[in-house]
């Protein structure tokens, strides 16, 4: 089953690029939200085999993400929530299952709280309830420590290498759709579809605007995804903050994935679209 492409506008001189997989009407579709700097071909696998369910299915580029245009601002968290609150209207959508990766799902959280109505079901895979200023001490610590690294210039073997490197066990079609993270230039060279400084912009929203303080107006049933590092350390502090999270939602459950990568939606999409679909029962 393959995508159809749409362009939709969602504000003035913005238009966002969508996946759609067709599904049945009485089903509730779900809405598909990458990570920062990602695309929504990450979620193919996922989208694949709900769609396969006769679910419909839409995954969204956020601003200079992917497809989409590239404006020249509205680079923070509760815009690309306004995005996806535009989106849904532009669809004609029900209410959503709602499901976000890293930012994405920090996008989710405060796409749910600010349009209720629109939201049905709520999932956070690795995200959702990232909180960069309890993470880092400073601002200016945070961001030299999250500055993306300067891959412009690369060649696309080059990259494929870095990112089999990085993910020796996915699939052809999970390191390819990283590549399109990135343009190819007329030399042949890759450049940024997000531009470092507006990455910069959303880590930044990230900081100033931490999901937590949405999770008040979230009563939907909402699962918690995390991906759980092999560190024991590590595993703990996401387990802490996971937990947190879950406590302060209304409807809240964990399922957890032992040892996944953070892109768990490329990792695992066979283990992620049988949750998912299990919570879409749940409504």
């Amino acid at each position: 089953m393959h995508a159809s492409d749409l362009m939709l506008r969602v504000a003035d001189g913005v238009r966002l690029h969508v996946r759609r997989w067709p599904g049945r009407s009485d089903r509730p579709p779900f809405l598909l939200v990458h990570g920062l700097s990602s695309n929504a071909r990450l979620w193919d696998g996922v989208a694949l085999r709900l769609a396969a369910l006769d679910y419909p299915v839409y995954a969204v580029d956020l601003r200079s993400h992917g497809e989409s245009e590239r404006p020249a601002g509205g680079y923070d968290t509760a815009t690309a929530a306004a995005d996806l609150a535009a989106l849904s209207t532009a669809l004609q959508l029900p209410p959503v299952v709602a499901a976000g990766q890293s930012w994405g799902g920090n996008v989710a959280v405060a796409y749910a709280a600010a349009q209720p109505e629109q939201v049905r079901a709520l999932a956070g895979v690795d995200g959702g309830w990232i909180d960069l200023a309890a993470e880092f001490d400073s601002w200016e610590a945070c961001e030299q420590a999250l500055r993306p690294p300067e891959l412009e210039g690369l060649r696309e073997r080059d990259l494929i290498k870095l990112i089999r490197g990085e993910h020796p066990n996915w699939e052809e079609w999970a390191v390819h759709a990283t590549i399109a993270n990135f343009r190819t230039e007329p030399d042949g060279r890759l450049s940024r579809r997000l531009p470092i400084p507006q990455h910069l912009q959303i880590l930044r929203s990230m900081w100033d605007d931490p999901p937590s303080r949405h999770y008040p107006a979230i009563k939907v049933p909402t699962l918690l995804m995390p991906a759980v590092p092999a560190d024991g350390e590590r595993a703990a502090r996401q387990a802490r903050l996971v937990t947190a999270a879950a406590a302060a939602l209304d409807q809240a459950r964990i399922q957890g994935y032992a040892g996944a990568d953070h892109d768990l939606h490329a990792q695992q999409p066979a283990a992620v679209a049988a949750d998912l679909l299990q919570l879409a029962r749940q409504v």
